[in-house]
């Protein structure tokens, strides 16, 4: 019975219940394990995209109509090939290129820096491009396939398909007449009508994408939590690591007190008295009117400690006085290394005076 009552404690102790702490959401950050949807992603950077050629779109016309006069018009006039004559022919065309590409690449890089900020913020880690064999594992590869994650995957490829086809066949319906009309137009008025239409679907497309992947980025989360909880024998590791065992930091406190205690011990043979309850309590006093204010308390303890300073105190010739109000009083109220308080100035001023006439005689 006993057995079986032990072995459930483990598997309750062992089972990933409790929230993950913040050190290990830290941990998992720096391995870049984050809250991430790529559909976001995927969804700003077409909506910028869509948006810059919807209003750019006869800047880019220019451009292109420039590249192909440089590329097919002036090719025709090159008589005779040379190097000099080809590689000036392929710097323009580079250069006409840029000037279409370059902007949308741009304004792609900054839709996908901008969806990942606005998910995880700034983070930079090649924790994820390190070589893993377990990735390459057959039997996980085919458990990935025949998961939860690969069915809600499948479901979310569906509606992506079903909301974006449905928008755009709305947009091509609402707009049939001018569909239809693109027979009796001409090429260039043709273009334009289709490069329009194109525009507004992409944006309406971007936009039902972007309402998909926040149920996708909930959905990334929920997973995300899941894939951090903790089990209650995980956390008191975790506290161990950070914290350190409590054994080593019982014997770290113990031996630290041995080092004070130590040094405690070695001042008692310089104190000028030792103020005693007599068996409970014990105060070294030294007093140097040279370099102190006041008499400064260099010893104090009670019971066993008390005894051990009194008997080093007697190994050294240090005078003891009896004082059990004035020894209670300075133990509670005066801390080593302090000087006397105000208070007591009196009653110490006489044991001093005690002490030095007894020194006299000596």
């Amino acid at each position: 019975m006993k057995l079986l009552l032990n072995l459930d404690i483990q598997f309750f102790a062992g089972e990933k219940t409790e929230k993950a702490t913040p050190k290990k959401r830290q941990d998992a950050r720096k391995k870049g394990q984050v809250v991430k949807s790529q559909d976001i992603t995927s969804a700003i950077v077409m909506l910028m995209v869509f948006i810059f050629l919807f209003f750019f779109a006869g800047s880019l016309r220019d451009d292109l109509l420039a590249f192909f006069r440089q590329t097919f018009i002036h090719n025709i006039r090159i008589e005779t090939l040379t190097i000099d004559s080809v590689m000036r022919l392929f710097s323009e065309t580079l250069v006409q290129m840029a000037f279409i590409v370059v902007p949308i690449m741009a304004i792609a890089v900054v839709g996908a820096l901008a969806g990942n900020f606005m998910q995880f913020g700034f983070l930079f880690t090649l924790e994820p491009m390190k070589f893993d064999l377990k990735k390459m594992d057959p039997i996980k590869g085919l458990k990935k396939i025949f998961s939860v994650k690969a069915i809600v995957e499948l479901l979310k490829s569906v509606l992506k398909i079903g909301f974006i086809g449905g928008v755009t066949t709305i947009i091509v319906w609402t707009n049939l007449p001018e569909v239809l009309a693109l027979s009796f137009k001409s090429p260039w008025m043709t273009l334009m009508t289709v490069g329009k239409l194109v525009g507004i679907m992409g944006i309406a497309a971007s936009l039902v994408l972007l309402c998909v992947s926040i149920l996708d980025w909930m959905y990334q989360k929920h997973e995300y939590e899941k894939n951090l909880k903790m089990s209650k024998q995980d956390i008191k590791d975790e506290y161990k690591n950070s914290e350190g065992d409590p054994l080593i930091k019982s014997k770290i406190k113990q031996r630290q007190r041995e080092m004070a205690m130590r040094r405690m011990m070695s001042e008692v043979p310089n104190a000028d008295v030792v103020i005693t309850n007599p068996t409970h309590y014990a105060i070294a006093l030294k007093y140097d009117e040279d370099s102190m204010d006041a008499p400064r308390v260099v010893a104090k303890g009670t019971d066993f400690i008390a005894q051990k300073i009194k008997l080093i105190a007697k190994e050294h010739d240090v005078i003891m006085v009896e004082n059990r109000p004035l020894a209670r009083a300075m133990y509670d109220q005066v801390e080593i290394g302090d000087q006397v308080p105000e208070e007591f100035f009196k009653a110490v001023a006489e044991v001093l005076a005690y002490v030095y006439r007894m020194k006299r005689k000596i």
